[in-house]
Parts: structure tokens; C-alpha cells; sequence
């Protein structure tokens, strides 16, 4: 039986005031193994462009591989050693979001399952979307951004799930990029020529009171036409 409407919006606000950047967890509380599969399933069934889900999730828990990686990420000096979870968010690169790439077609074929024609029809669209719609063959980190801006969404759909079960979440972009990709490929055995860092993301319990939200009026944000 579903909720009424009023709830539904009272547990969403609720939710976001609740949510802050937490920079310190609580390193004996961990998340309970099923709740964190319920977060990374919100990630899983995100909207990505096209339907081309440009994303990988790494769950890092070895505490010897946070460690390695905590010299090149300041923004998560106190979330590393502390987070119930960490997840480093991977958008993928040219090589393989081209219009003419293996994985598209694959996407379309073995995943959406459709047949040659619409998929002809369907790559059309997609190759003028990034030809001239959007211009991102110009160069590869065009394609790259693109990307990152969709694995964003589910940045967004985690932290929202996390808040609606009062856990805490910080997402992080103070890392050195060039340094964690070549971690990536070195330690976890990523392909960096077809997936690279877009943010990381980690998981716990706060240990500290929440300081008040502030936020820009509604008024000075929103205009109506």
C-alpha cells in the first residue's frame, strides 16, 4: 500500500535536511551488507543518455587500499580511514561512448535488445547527436565530460537513498586525477583508456552534530515564465 502523497514529501525533505558532505565517520558502525546493496542498486537503475549506462562503481574496503590512496586525495583525508563504504565512480572515455564503438553497439544489441534496423536507425541519432548536437568529437575529454556529467545522476540517486535511511555520505572531487588513474590501472587493474576517476563517494555514520543548512532563497533561484 503506498504512502499518501503528504508523507512521501514530508520523508523527501526530511531527507534532504538530514544530508550534509559528513567528513568524519564513525569507523565502528558499518552499513548493513543488504542496505548497502539497496544504495548500489539506486546507482544501477540511474538514467544515463541514451540508455548507455556510462559508469563503474569500485567498492574499496581493503583498508591497505584506501591507504594507498589517501596521499592523492585530500578532499577524503578523514572519510577514508573512517567510511563504512568507499566507492571510487568511473565514467568511460571516448574509446568506447563513440557512436561506431563496440560497446554502444553491444548496449544496444545485448542489452536493449533491439534489432538491426532500429539499431541503425537508433545509432544514427546517436552519431549526429555527437557529431553536431553536441560536438563531442571535437576531442576526447568532450566525451569524457559527457560522460562524467551522466555517472553524476546516480552520484545524485545514491546520496538521496543513503539520506532517506539517515545514512551519511560525502562525495569527493579533491583527488589529483592523473595520480588516482594511473592507481586505478596500477592496483585495481582498471582499463584507463576505457574508463578514468570521475568522483569518489563514501559511505557511514556521523560522529559530529550537523551544522544548519544554508541554501539560497527559492526566489533567488527559481523563476517562473
Amino acid at each position: 500500500m503506498s504512502l499518501p502523497i503528504s508523507d512521501v514529501q514530508t520523508q523527501l525533505l526530511n531527507a534532504f535536511q538530514f544530508r550534509h558532505a559528513c567528513k568524519v565517520m564513525d569507523a565502528e558502525r558499518k552499513i548493513p551488507d543488504d542496505v548497502f546493496q539497496t544504495l548500489l542498486e539506486s546507482a544501477r537503475l540511474s538514467p544515463s543518455s541514451f540508455g548507455f549506462e556510462p559508469w563503474k562503481f569500485l567498492v574499496v574496503q581493503n583498508p591497505e587500499l584506501r591507504a594507498k590512496f589517501k596521499p592523492i586525495v585530500w578532499g577524503a583525508q578523514n572519510t577514508l580511514p573512517t567510511a563504512s563504504h568507499f566507492v571510487i565512480a568511473l565514467a568511460r572515455t571516448a574509446k568506447s561512448m563513440r557512436y561506431d564503438s563496440d560497446y554502444i553497439h553491444h548496449m544496444m544489441k545485448d542489452v536493449h535488445g533491439l534489432p538491426d534496423d532500429v539499431i541503425e536507425m537508433r545509432g544514427g541519432f546517436y552519431k549526429t547527436f555527437q557529431e553536431s548536437d553536441f560536438d563531442l568529437l571535437s576531442s576526447d575529454r568532450a566525451m569524457f565530460d559527457w560522460a562524467t556529467k551522466q555517472t553524476y545522476i546516480a552520484l545524485a540517486n545514491m546520496m538521496t537513498s543513503a539520506a532517506l535511511m539517515e545514512i551519511d555520505t560525502c562525495p569527493i572531487e579533491g583527488f589529483k586525477e592523473k595520480e588516482v588513474n594511473e592507481l586505478l590501472g596500477d592496483e585495481l587493474g582498471v582499463d584507463t583508456s576505457e574508463f578514468q576517476v570521475a568522483y569518489m563517494l563514501a559511505f557511514g555514520y556521523r560522529v559530529n552534530p550537523q551544522k544548519p543548512k544554508t541554501r539560497q532563497s527559492a526566489a533567488e533561484i527559481i523563476e517562473w515564465f
